[in-house]
């Protein structure tokens, strides 16, 4: 199951930077040699970004490619690396989970329950918004997985 999540995520990501790409070209294009820009370009890159960077942060917890502060000298750690490494994918999963998927979910509903559209694409903003809660669900879901592979590559 999560190889098969990984592959669409990773293909997904990617489609998202290509159209991230062509935009960004297409506004260079417009702009300096028809003389005339492109007014969406904007919008489609900057929501291209957002959608990059939430789910290619879900990808990388996916990976275990996540930023680690070393806080607590090593030597405490390797003496209790299965107890450290359960905190830190706790932790992860709560922060998921309160802040990208209830919060997520939350602006998504006052987003769509207020109107808000972007400014020339028109698109309801709570669309772009839905990466929040979908990315958390992914780094919760990812959390959870690699702790249970932990405890069980530990009981084994």
């Amino acid at each position: 199951m999560r190889a098969k999540i990984d592959s669409v995520l990773e293909k997904l990501v990617l489609l998202i930077l290509v159209i991230m790409l062509v935009s960004v070209v297409w506004q260079v294009f417009s702009r300096f040699i028809l003389r005339n820009p492109s007014t969406i370009t904007d919008e489609i890159s900057s929501f291209s970004l957002i959608w990059v960077g939430l789910l290619g942060a879900a990808y990388a917890a996916g990976k275990n490619l996540h930023l680690a502060i070393d806080l607590i000298p090593e030597k405490t750690v390797q003496k209790n690396q299965n107890l450290f490494n359960g905190i830190v994918f706790i932790s992860i999963a709560v922060f998921a989970l309160t802040v990208m998927i209830i919060g997520g979910a939350r602006l998504c509903q006052l987003s769509f329950q207020f109107g808000q559209t972007s400014a020339t694409l028109e698109i309801p903003l709570g669309f772009i918004y839905l990466v929040v809660p979908i990315s958390g669900i992914l780094i919760c879901y990812y959390s959870i997985d690699t702790l249970l592979n932990l405890r069980k590559l530990n009981k084994a």
